[in-house]
C-alpha cells in the first residue's frame, strides 16, 4: 500500500514523515500522536483529519521517531529522549515556517504539547490535551490514578507476539487498544486497519513496539503547570482505563483557566461516536476568540 500524500521532512536534524490536510494559509493545528502501541501519523484517521480541516484549518499530522516512515532507532535502544520529541514539534514548525500552532496531543503526544506551551510559550497559540495526564511514569503521585487493574491484569494474561509474524503483531495490536476502549465504542475494522498499517509502514516494528516506552522521560513538569500561558482545553473519557479521569481533573486544576469536556462513557481512545463533540470543541477552541 502506498501513501501518496505523505513526505520526509527535516525537523530537529531528523527525518520525519507527516502529512498535511487543508490550505497552508489557514490557522495550523500539529496533531501528536501517542496512544499505546499507536504513535503512528495514522492514528488520526484521514476523515477526523480532513473535518478539521474543513473548518479552516491547516492539519499537519506525523510520524513520531520509531514510528512509521521516521527515524528509527534500533531496538531496545532509543537515542533520543521525551525532551527531543518535544524538540521535535519546534522543528516542524520551522520547517513549515510557521511562528506558532495549535497543539492537539493524545495520551504521551499530550505530554509532548504540555512541555511546548511550557518550554516555547511563543510558539503555542493553543494546547488541547486529550486522555493525557500530568506527568510521565514513575515515582507516582498519590492523588492522580495509575492504570486501571482490570487493564493492568489484561495485558499482563498474555505473551507478547512474534514479532516476526504479522499476523500475530496485528491481532496484538488490536486486542491492546481494545482493552484501551470502551466495548460500545470499540471499532475492530478501523482498528485492523491501523494495526496493518502501522506493521507495514515500520522500518522496524520491533523499535516501533519496544522502544517508546525506554526513553528518558526527564524531570517533572506538572509543579510548573501554573506556567501555561496557552488557552489549554482538556479532553477525557471518563472510563479512561489507561490515564483515568482524575489526570484530567489536575489538569484542569493546574493549568491556568484550562476548560474540561467529560465524555460519558468513552475510554482511551477518540471513537468517531464522540467526534461530532470533538471536532466542533477542537475549532472553537482554535479560533482565536
Amino acid at each position: 500500500m502506498t501513501y501518496n500524500n505523505e513526505r520526509i521532512v527535516q525537523a530537529n536534524g531528523v527525518d520525519l514523515c507527516v502529512e498535511t490536510f487543508g490550505n497552508p494559509a489557514d490557522p495550523a493545528i500539529i496533531l501528536i500522536s501517542g496512544a499505546p502501541l499507536t504513535c503512528s501519523m495514522h492514528w488520526w484517521e484521514d476523515v477526523f483529519c480532513e473535518r478539521l480541516a474543513a473548518g479552516s484549518r491547516f492539519v499537519i499530522r506525523y510520524d513520531t521517531r520509531d514510528f512509521g516512515r521516521s527515524v528509527t532507532c534500533e531496538p531496545g535502544d532509543p537515542q533520543y529522549s521525551l525532551r527531543d520529541l518535544v524538540a521535535d514539534v519546534v522543528g516542524l514548525l520551522d520547517t513549515f515556517g510557521l511562528t506558532n500552532a495549535n497543539l492537539v496531543g493524545f495520551g504521551v503526544g499530550g505530554w509532548i504539547g504540555q512541555l511546548v506551551a511550557l518550554d516555547y510559550p511563543d510558539r503555542v497559540t493553543s494546547l488541547t490535551l486529550i486522555s493525557t495526564r500530568p506527568n510521565a511514569h514513575g515515582p507516582t503521585d498519590p492523588d492522580l490514578p495509575e492504570h486501571t487493574e482490570e487493564f493492568m491484569a489484561h495485558i499482563g494474561k498474555a505473551p507478547g507476539p512474534d514479532w516476526s509474524n504479522r499476523a500475530e503483531v496485528i491481532d496484538y495490536i488490536v486486542d491492546f487498544q481494545c482493552a484501551l476502549s470502551n466495548s460500545q465504542f470499540f471499532d475492530k475494522a478501523t482498528k485492523y486497519d491501523l494495526a496493518c498499517r502501522i506493521f507495514d509502514r515500520a522500518a522496524n516494528i520491533v523499535s516501533s513496539m519496544k522502544n517508546p516506552p525506554l526513553i528518558d522521560k526527564g524531570d517533572r513538569w506538572r509543579e510548573r503547570l501554573g506556567e501555561v500561558s496557552a488557552p489549554a482545553l482538556v479532553i477525557h473519557g471518563i472510563e479512561d482505563p489507561f490515564f483515568p479521569y482524575g489526570n484530567a481533573l489536575a489538569l484542569e486544576k493546574e493549568i491556568p483557566d484550562a476548560q474540561l469536556i467529560a465524555l460519558e462513557q468513552m475510554g482511551h481512545e477518540l471513537p468517531r461516536a464522540v467526534w461530532d463533540v470533538v471536532v466542533p470543541a477542537i475549532l472553537r477552541h482554535t479560533s482565536g476568540d
